[in-house]
């Protein structure tokens, strides 16, 4: 199976080399897709280089619009079967790629996580444990699923799922956004553990937990109740789950 890594970057020229290094020396047969969010760093010149040796995909932005809006710019470059979102940051281990993807080996799976809270708290401080077990309970009550980890940076999807789902996410609301589309739409998601080395803001970190966990918050319950018709991108026929 050929899969479709998917890099969104933003000012991370400390951490984008080894990242990629990691994903390319995977024994797995890959495409690495790099969108460049308007880095005002050295992420630019360090993907130069990088394009020289490997063979990448790179998208550069003019301006940085966020995560969700870089994942959306990676999915037309999309050739593998299943997509993965790959964070720039090592926060999690490329080595864990290979485990997510092996759930897809079953037909009825179209959506893995990687849980970084699957077997407890791991490396994660206490307030990022409690306000991301939080938020993984707040969605299991809205959308009667049983998760662990709504907002980890690991997820994988079959390529025909991904592309057809109708997103409009320019931030980290990515995950809330697609999360609710796929519960919504009746998929289920499953999980595999990885693990989690979670860096400080003073290294580099962009997500602000409490007010951009409110941000999911509502974003999750406002897809809770827009039409099914509205989940998948006007040009598909897809048939729902339920």
């Amino acid at each position: 199976m050929l899969v479709s890594v998917i890099i969104p970057a933003f000012n991370e020229e400390q951490t984008i080399r080894q990242v990629i290094e990691a994903v390319h020396s995977l024994p797995i047969k890959k495409q690495i897709i790099v969108i460049n969010d308007g880095s005002t760093d050295g992420t630019y010149k360090v993907l130069e280089e990088l394009q020289t040796v490997h063979a990448l995909t790179v998208v550069h932005c003019t301006e940085n619009r966020g995560k969700g809006f870089a994942i959306r710019q990676g999915l037309p470059h999309v050739k593998g079967e299943a997509v993965v979102i790959q964070d720039a940051d090592m926060e999690l281990s490329p080595t864990d790629l290979v485990d997510l993807l092996k759930p897809f080996e079953r037909d009825d799976v179209q959506v893995v996580y990687g849980s970084r809270f699957l077997n407890g708290r791991g490396n994660a401080s206490l307030h990022n444990f409690i306000a991301n077990r939080l938020l993984a309970t707040y969605t299991n009550l809205l959308y009667g699923c049983r998760i662990t980890d709504e907002s980890t940076g690991y997820k994988a999807f079959s390529t025909d799922l991904i592309t057809r789902l109708n997103l409009t996410c320019e931030g980290f609301e990515f995950c809330p956004e697609v999360t609710a589309k796929i519960l919504r739409a009746g998929y289920r998601i499953h999980e595999i553990p990885v693990s989690y080395f979670p860096r400080t803001k003073k290294e580099g970190k962009k997500l602000r937990f409490w007010s951009d966990g409110l941000f999911a918050a509502w974003t999750l319950l406002k897809y809770r109740f827009i039409s099914k018709t509205e989940l998948f991108k006007s040009t598909t026929q897809d048939k729902l789950r339920y």
